[in-house]
């Protein structure tokens, strides 16, 4: 079956597999084919997903602040208030792929000071180890075209303790650990609500959803829900054309809407909900005591509801609507809302739109949906797989698709100021990303945690692909061309990192990435291999420009996404005058110089043209590899590599911390086969040049055995087979890295040996911290002094496999370290994976080690089925840590799933 895939600026031809058992002429599964339709933009089924973001405030986007103090300048409390400028947020959020209009779920126990809208949570200021949301909401299930999707949040009936958070956090210090919610005693006796919305797609644009209200305590209690339906505020900015004012008004138990360009839209739902509507405008008068646009304005329905304030239009006009239901539901009872967002004509719309199926045609698309989804999982996770894990495996997956964000910033319009708006300070000119002018987003992008890192990061959007793929290879491609596009990619070839400083680095991962996503899709797309390849000369060459000071093929870099893994910020100014060459960075480029050898060798062998390149890459590897051992990043006494910092006047003092920092040139590997060698025989000739002549680079290259073939296969590699048993016997010390749950990012050994340094007159540290950090480096709530990260996990697992794949069964280390026992490396990544797979399964006693300690979500049938995805895991017992919903890279536990139980 053909297709035609859509990337932004172009269009390709591909393959497109419906259904793995189409082959015994079983009929497709329908939600492959609407990826098919969707990829061949015969129906777009991605143009409405989950791509409202959870957090809007606090972000650098919204900050018009002279020195970027983001948290301060649009506070939570001002969200409710206060018309966002680049996009919205809400619960349960859905919208249109351009966030024409938001639909949210809105609630109010008839307790809280004000409606929950949003999620409320610390910002980096706020909390003892940075910023930290305090509610808890689960992405139970999607579809990758979002053809079906649920939503569950817990909401005490007692009023919502703001207060108490914050000022109970504000006491303590980063020694001590967070105070969440479920610590105030909130949830006790079970008096909560149970909020589940459960959405169904009749068709691209015709939305069914139910939301289920569960009253889990002993008595009757009141609930008021408002599904809240609002155009995304572009007409207060003062931009050409942009003064239209869409129109939304409330008829009966139905919210109308008419935009000039989307045309219609209605939300209809079941029972006699009141209709309420206000604007979508900055109430000004009660942030700053001054005249504001509309006399309803955005926080209009909440003091109404809340207050009985007449601050919702009698004439039911607006642009921001509601529909007021409220619930009693007896103790232990439930109701249900039916409720369905329709768009129902082109521009112009003159007719009303007739009434929706809120009955049987309803029913039916909600059971074929969640039986469609089931169907289409069941073809993705492995029937070896257990119950526990397949149902973590999909809520991994539920996660990445509900991280999906409609993510608005042109950084130029947002220097400079709106032409509606007062000028920002001119501070800001030569401030925060103010290199980065050329940047403008308007796209629906994968995002690392939808509260607490609502903005993409490049390398966590790398393995974002890497799971997305497993389930919609089509996205995952686009994602990854996204950042390499002109509109993104800096003119210089930097790849931007993370809004909160576009020209951080991040490490290079996308070669890497975009390898695994052409793999999982078949190997096949090679026009996407070659597109990507031609971004990532460029990139590749901004690092050698940029990131290799002495020119001598070993790399700096900065924190490269690892936080506070030295003893020292690497992204500021040294404390002496010299540079750190820094063995992660080296690795890591080591690593890109063989992902894009690869490329090369897959692109050359349909176009000769590419056969340069790869001789290229093969060259730039051995010199960057051999580099690393010349420059004494290894450190043959200890078995292992270490950052060094190099004085102005020469000296090197190696920096001997045993962090991942020294574990990742393990990842800087591959094979040539003797079939490539044979097909590319440049590459070959080079090969044997460069041995005959260049002996000295025989350690990296040199390499050879027999392989699965019989033929001759050789190892390209970093670490070579002696420095590989003797780095991995480090790696695999359960006094050292080795947890019962994964790889530590830093050796238990530093618990009583913590590394000390003496520079400029100042002492520096490191000592393991197995859970959050106790420094205020890089905001306090990354630590990678010791906690379990799913990233580099997944790397190492990576690396052994390939070492696996050339070594076969005839290399065998002890494993763990000291336990007489040998294994394969392939058994040694599988239970590696295993052990990272136990975070989040239940084990003998039915806990799961992500939940700790805590009683709830360990015991309690409503809980501990409702899985999170941690950013980081404690290094001792794998309690989860961090961003709670930061489902993007700790998905990589479902890729480690399929592939175990494959």
């Amino acid at each position: 079956m053909a297709a035609v895939v859509k990337y932004r600026g172009g269009v390709k031809d591909v393959q497109v597999i419906t259904d793995r058992s189409s082959s015994d002429a079983s009929p497709p599964d329908p939600e492959r084919l609407r990826l098919a339709q969707a990829d061949s933009g015969g129906q777009d089924w991605r143009a409405w997903g989950p791509y409202l973001s959870e957090r809007a405030w606090g972000t650098v986007r919204e900050d018009y602040s002279e020195h970027g103090t983001a948290w301060d300048y649009f506070p939570h409390d001002h969200a409710r208030s206060r018309a966002y400028r680049w996009n919205e947020d809400g619960m349960a959020g859905v919208c249109d792929d351009r966030q024409t209009f938001a639909f949210a779920l809105a609630l109010w126990n008839g307790r809280d000071p004000i409606l929950k809208e949003r999620m409320f949570g610390l910002g980096g200021d706020g909390g003892n180890h940075g910023e930290d949301v305090k509610e808890y909401w689960w992405y139970e299930d999607s579809t990758p075209t979002h053809s079906w999707m649920r939503w569950r949040y817990h909401y005490p009936q007692a009023a919502f303790p703001y207060d108490e958070l914050v000022a109970v956090n504000a006491l303590r210090g980063r020694d001590d650990t967070e105070y969440e919610l479920v610590d105030t005693g909130i949830f006790d006796d079970d008096r909560y609500w149970a909020v589940t919305v459960d959405y169904a797609k009749a068709s691209p644009t015709d939305l069914c959803m139910v939301v289920t209200v569960a009253n889990r305590g002993d008595r009757a209690a009141t609930l008021h829900v408002l599904p809240t339906l609002w155009f995304r505020n572009t007409w207060s900015w003062g931009l050409p054309g942009g003064d239209r004012i869409p129109r939304l008004t409330g008829e009966g138990t139905r919210l109308i809407g008419e935009h000039r360009v989307f045309g219609q839209l209605l939300l209809e739902g079941d029972g006699g909900p009141v209709p309420l509507l206000c604007d979508n405008d900055t109430n000004a008068e009660r942030l700053w005591g001054l005249p504001g646009r509309s006399p309803y304005p955005k926080d209009g329905i909440n003091d109404h509801v809340v207050n009985g304030a007449a601050t919702v239009n009698p004439a039911r006009e607006g642009t921001k609507g509601a529909l007021h239901y409220v619930l009693d539901v007896p103790a232990g009872g439930q109701r249900q809302i039916r409720l369905r967002l329709t768009r129902t004509a082109s521009p112009p719309a003159a007719a009303p739109p007739p009434p929706a199926d809120l009955g049987e045609g309803f029913e039916a698309v909600v059971w074929a949906r969640r039986a469609e989804a089931n169907r289409f999982f069941a073809n993705v996770i492995p029937p070896t797989a257990t119950p526990d894990e397949a149902l973590v495996a999909r809520q991994a997956i539920a996660g990445l698709m509900w991280g999906k964000q409609f993510y608005h910033f042109d950084v130029k319009r947002w220097l400079e100021g709106d032409p509606g708006s007062s000028p920002p300070p001119a501070g800001r000119r030569h401030g925060r990303n103010s290199a980065w002018w050329h940047m403008t987003s308007f796209d629906v992008i994968s995002m690392p945690d939808p509260w607490e890192y609502p903005w993409y990061a490049a390398w966590d959007l790398a393995f974002h692909c890497v799971s997305i793929a497993r389930v919609d290879p089509g996205f995952a491609k686009d994602q990854l061309l996204l950042l390499l596009r002109e509109w993104y990619l800096h003119p210089n070839g930097q790849i931007p990192a993370y809004e909160w400083a576009f020209g951080d680095v991040n490490p290079p991962v996308h070669a890497w990435a975009a390898l695994k996503v052409f793999e999982i899709d078949g190997g096949r797309d090679f026009e996407f291999l070659a597109r990507v390849m031609h971004k990532l000369l460029l990139n590749f060459t901004w690092w050698v420009n940029r990131k290799d000071t002495g020119g001598n093929n070993v790399f700096e870099g900065g924190f490269l996404g690892l936080d506070n893994v030295g003893p020292f910020d690497r992204s500021a100014a040294l404390p002496v005058a010299g540079v750190l060459e820094q063995s992660d960075g080296t690795g890591w480029m080591a690593m890109y110089a063989l992902n894009l050898l690869d490329m090369a060798i897959a692109l050359a062998e349909h176009d000769r043209t590419w056969v340069d390149t790869a001789t290229k890459f093969f060259e730039h590897f051995a010199y960057i590899a051999a580099a690393a051992y010349e420059q004494g990043l290894w450190d043959d006494e200890d078995a292992f590599f270490y950052d060094v910092l190099r004085l102005a006047d020469g000296t090197k003092v190696p920096l001997k911390v045993r962090s991942v920092v020294g574990l990742l040139p393990l990842a800087a590997t591959t094979r040539l086969t003797a079939k490539t060698l044979h097909r590319l025989p440049e590459l070959g000739a080079r090969l044997r040049w460069f041995l005959t002549n260049r002996p000295e680079y025989a350690q990296v290259i040199g390499t050879r055995r027999l392989g699965p073939d019989g033929r001759q296969q050789r190892l390209l590699s970093m670490v070579g087979p002696e420095q590989v048993v003797r780095l991995l016997a480090r790696m695999l010390d359960p006094d050292e890295f080795l947890s019962d749950f994964g790889l530590r990012t830093l050796s238990r050994a530093h618990l009583d040996k913590p590394f000390s340094v003496t520079l400029g007159g100042q002492e520096f540290s490191v000592g393991y911290e197995p859970a959050e950090s106790t420094s205020g480096l890089f905001g306090g709530n990354s630590n990678w002094r010791g906690p379990i990260w799913m990233p580099t996990n997944f790397l190492l697992i990576s690396a052994l496999r390939d070492y696996a794949a050339f070594f076969g069964d005839d290399l065998q280390v002890e494993y763990p370290t000291r336990s007489g026992v040998k294994r394969t490396l392939d058994e040694i990544a599988d239970d590696l994976s295993a052990r990272l797979i136990s975070l989040f399964t239940q084990d003998d006693w039915g806990r799961r080690p992500i939940y700790g300690a805590c009683r709830i979500f360990q015991t309690h049938p409503d809980w501990r089925d409702l899985v999170a995805f941690p950013e980081y895991f404690h290094g001792d017992n794998g309690a989860g840590l961090g961003a709670w919903h930061q489902t993007g890279w700790t998905a990589l536990v479902a890729d480690l799933i399929l592939t175990l139980r494959r």
